[in-house]
């Protein structure tokens, strides 16, 4: 098994992040869900009442335009009708996905509290802060669930050794007699 050295996050600083996650957006994915599921179960039941009123439509009435043309609304009167319906099936998806990409902003912009964060202080390691730090740009304003998610995914693309790399660039540049502005 692979130990992680001193310099490098541990396995449990990735868990840590995603159950904290977990808890500040655990709402914000249940009403998505929610929202999501509701509105296909009404959908699926209005596209088949919208199928059934296409397949129920008597073009009788409309001999005056011909047999041939009366012939040809019957043989693509189900495609229309189906094709309403996918119409209005992407319409619908676009909107719900409006409606998630909207959630998923809000939680972003959503501050975490001092309590959560001390917690965190006390549970990442050095490195794991070094990169929650480096996230964090503008002091002046408390830490978002958006730092955190960013966080997390700079974690995995380890971030943490870029880091280490850059301050040993600097110190080798700056520290060892190199050459000045």
């Amino acid at each position: 098994m692979k130990q992680n050295s001193p310099h490098e996050p541990t396995r449990q600083d990735g868990a840590l992040l995603r159950a904290t996650l977990l808890k500040l957006t655990a709402a914000q994915k249940i009403l998505c869900v929610v929202v999501i599921a509701v509105v296909a179960l009404v959908w699926y039941d209005l596209l088949n009442q919208l199928v059934a009123f296409g397949h129920n439509i008597d073009y009788s009435g409309l001999h005056a335009l011909g047999n041939e043309t009366v012939q040809m609304l019957k043989l693509y009167n189900p495609y229309f009708w189906w094709a309403v319906v996918a119409l209005c099936t992407l319409i619908i998806a676009y909107f719900l996905y409006i409606f998630v990409r909207g959630t998923q902003r809000r939680a972003r912009t959503r501050l975490v509290g001092a309590d959560i964060i001390a917690e965190l202080a006390q549970q990442l390691s050095g490195p794991a802060k070094e990169v929650l730090l480096w996230v964090w740009q503008d002091r002046s304003e408390p830490i978002t669930v958006g730092d955190l998610q960013r966080t997390a995914n700079e974690l995995q693309a380890r971030r943490a050794d870029k880091i280490r790399l850059a301050q040993d660039h600097e110190t080798a540049l700056t520290g060892q007699g190199g050459a000045e502005r």
